[in-house]
């Protein structure tokens, strides 16, 4: 016990990232379909939650939810309330108004024990081995040592690092202190792993591995909540969205749907020649123009045929692609400047 402590500088609330349901019965290598949302319980229940520091409102009223074996992406601008809300699943700080439920109920310690956590700031203990640290977070959580060794030993082949097992922290490289921070989260198996920023700092081969990785937790039941400001990787990634401004909740649900109701539309055009006069269509916006390119927004209302029409003055069009709005496109309309 004595050589955590050996300078170390670690985060005191390490023992808080443990967690997380028995280690994915034999379906790691299996990613499975997500079933329906409303087939789904919600598991954890943001309600009304506020919470002040002074004068600053860092949750205004959140409400959201998470279902089970789905990915949540946890969105907002830099100092939305993003890791205050983090914080509240944990208890790590009081609230001044609303609930924080799970299953149903008020969260408890027991709970908290089958929670793991991965916060933005990592604290692991540098000078510590690495398998030797991960057996004592996971006994903090009331594991034995033959539980935890046997699931570490399993997460550290899993994830490359079994050769690394007996280096310290401060010798690893950063994918590898990425990788071990994880593995911190998930050593007694959580039922609901959060985590902050989990793809900040890693190379592609990296964001790869771990996208798939959060992929195959969700399938076995996992309930994943995680913040990232790489759009594209959350839209490609989560089933569901919440996202959050000035304490806020100020869209959510189930990605797909949320586009889907949105009344814009976006296209896409590509062309060669003058710029045709976008502006002359009805219910037309310019979203972005470079020479040979634009991007629209409509409203479902507006007429292709015209749109389509006002090419003719390009000598050719390229491309012409008509979606509905991504994720980037309801972040930005979602949130106050």
């Amino acid at each position: 016990m004595a050589e955590q402590s050996d300078g170390d500088g670690g985060d005191p609330l390490l023992f808080l990232w443990i967690a997380v349901p028995a280690f994915f019965a034999q379906n790691l290598g299996q990613v499975k379909r997500s079933c329906p949302e409303d087939r789904r319980p919600v598991v954890l229940q943001f309600d009304g939650v506020h919470k002040r520091f002074g004068s600053l409102s860092a949750l205004d009223g959140c409400t959201f939810e998470a279902r089970p074996g789905r990915l949540t992406g946890f969105l907002g601008p830099n100092g939305a309330g993003k890791t205050t809300a983090m914080r509240a699943v944990f208890g790590l700080l009081q609230l001044d108004e609303g609930l924080v439920t799970w299953r149903g109920s008020p969260i408890v310690e027991a709970d908290r024990a089958r929670f793991g956590y991965m916060p933005e700031e990592r604290g692991l203990y540098p000078r510590m081995r690495v398998r030797e640290q991960l057996v004592y977070l996971g006994e903090l959580c009331g594991r034995t040592s033959s539980e935890v060794s046997r699931v570490t030993d399993l997460w550290l082949e899993r994830l490359g690092i079994a050769e690394r097992a007996a280096a310290r922290v401060d010798e690893l490289s950063h994918g590898n202190q990425q990788r071990v921070q994880l593995l911190a989260a998930l050593v007694n198996e959580p039922d609901l792993l959060v985590l902050d920023e989990p793809f900040a700092g890693l190379d592609p081969i990296a964001m790869g591995s771990m996208a798939g990785l959060l992929q195959e937790l969700a399938a076995t039941g996992v309930t994943v909540l995680f913040s990232s400001h790489q759009l594209d990787l959350v839209e490609d990634l989560c089933q569901d969205v919440v996202i959050i401004d000035h304490g806020r909740v100020v869209l959510a649900g189930e990605l797909e749907a949320l586009r889907a109701a949105t009344p814009q539309r976006i296209v896409d055009i590509h062309y060669r020649g003058p710029a045709p006069a976008w502006a002359s269509v009805p219910h037309v916006r310019v979203l972005e123009s470079t020479l040979g390119s634009v991007r629209l927004e409509v409203s479902r209302d507006t007429e292709i045929a015209a749109l389509v029409s006002a090419t003719t003055a390009a000598e050719e069009v390229t491309s012409f692609t008509y979606q509905p709005p991504t994720l980037s496109d309801l972040f930005t309309g979602a949130v106050r400047t």
